[in-house]
This record gives structure tokens, sequence and C-alpha cells, in this order.
């Protein structure tokens, strides 16, 4: 297990487990999290025993968004965004080949959203709400809600959360896309542990090649993407000694 003071990380098999360590403000984002999740990140990219990571948090939520308490008045929140890119955490998420699970659970607002639309599959307990209060605090989403949530729930709903602020509950994020299942509060543990362990057995070049090929796939032409997942079939086939 790996100590980090925002953080609880470990791995059991394949399947690495991040879970945000604040519980006392709801797993708010501060910029230890994101030099914490940066090295946890980096080590579920790095090691080749990972086969699957899942984001989740502890006590009561997932993560109730930015820290304000840390960032203090309005005209400080900006800077201290300026401060939490030196670390990319964000384009470190999107470079992790391997699958990602979000686990979440209570209060996923603002951050929380954010860190759960960078990963691949995002499984709700029933207790879930989910909102975005950036524009109240005379700012956007700064940490590619904009760009992932439209992609994610389609541009009318996405500005529908955006601009009003409006908070919405599990049921209706799972209608919208912005959650793939939603499960029981008391058995989003097991949901999510069964289908880690369905991906662990994955060779991990597999889930390697489709998420790249649904990833970059959506920014390109048709006939370059169907390109793109030929060029990667083909080398899958390869991998297995198919070819």
């Amino acid at each position: 297990m790996i100590a980090f003071e925002t953080l609880l990380y470990n791995k059991t098999g394949g399947v690495a487990r991040i879970s945000l360590n604040r519980p006392h403000v709801r797993n708010a984002y501060n910029t230890t999290m994101r030099d914490d999740l940066y090295q946890a990140l980096s080590a579920v990219r790095d090691d080749p025993e990972v086969r699957v990571a899942v984001l989740s948090g502890e006590g009561p939520a997932f993560c109730a968004g930015a820290d304000l308490s840390e960032f203090g008045t309005a005209p400080s929140l900006a800077v201290a965004r300026q401060v939490r890119w030196r670390r990319d955490v964000w384009g470190l998420f999107l470079s992790v080949s391997k699958p990602m699970v979000a686990s979440i659970h209570g209060y996923c607002l603002g951050s929380g959203v954010e860190m759960a639309l960078l990963c691949d599959i995002r499984i709700a307990a029933e207790d879930a709400v989910f909102g975005l209060p950036e524009a109240s605090l005379g700012l956007i989403p700064a940490a590619g809600g904009v760009v992932t949530l439209p992609r994610t729930v389609g541009i009318g709903a996405a500005l529908d959360l955006l601009l009003t602020r409006r908070r919405i509950a599990a049921p209706e994020a799972r209608t919208l896309g912005l959650v793939t299942r939603v499960a029981p509060a008391d058995e989003l543990d097991d949901v999510v542990s069964d289908l880690a362990h369905r991906m662990e057995s994955l060779e991990p070049f597999v889930p390697a090649a489709v998420k790249r090929a649904a990833r970059q796939g959506m920014d390109l032409p048709m006939n370059r993407a169907l390109e793109l997942e030929t060029r990667l079939v083909l080398k899958t086939l390869g991998e297995t000694g198919a070819l």
C-alpha cells in the first residue's frame, strides 16, 4: 500500500483502488489532493500489474468539489486554479490506458463530477447527487467539465447543468448518460468490484485499444475513425499471435 495524505491507495491482484480520503470535508479537492492524485494515477499508469483502477471516496460523499476554505475569496479562486494546473492531473487521467471506474456515492459536485467524467465507467449509488456550481462563483468548470460533459450527455443537457447550477439525483444522471449504472447504496461496492474483476481478466492491450479507438475516433471523420479501428484490430491480432 502507498501512503498518501489525502488518498487511500491499495492494489489487490490487478485492481488498483484510489479512494479520496478527506471525509471530514466530504473529500473536497485541494492542492494536496492534486499532488497525491498525480502520484497515484502515475502509479496506475506505470504499474504493469495493474489492469483496472477504481476511484471512490471515503465517508459520506464521493467529492463535494473544490475546497473553498483553502482557496478563499473569489479572486484567489482563479489563482488557485492556476496553481492546480501546474500538475496536469486531468491530462494524466486521460493518459491511463487501463479501464478506470468511478464509484460514486453521496455528493458528487464540481471537481467530483469532472473527475468522474474522466473515468471510463461511472457507477452511482442511489443516494448520489450531482451538480456543477462553478457559475455561481463567477467561474466555469476548469478541469475539463465544459468539454467532457457535452460529449457525455449532449450539448443541451450539459448547458442545462452548467448554466442553471441545478443538482440532479442518480436516476436522472442515469437517464442523461452521466452515469452508466445506478445501484442500491449497500450494493455499490459489490457491483463495482464485480465489474472491475471482469475487466481485470482482459488482456491489457484489449482495453487500451478499445479506449483509444473510442476516444480518438470521436474526434475524427468516420472514414479516418474506421481506419484507426482497423489499425488497432491488426495490432491486437499481432499481440495474440493471430497474425
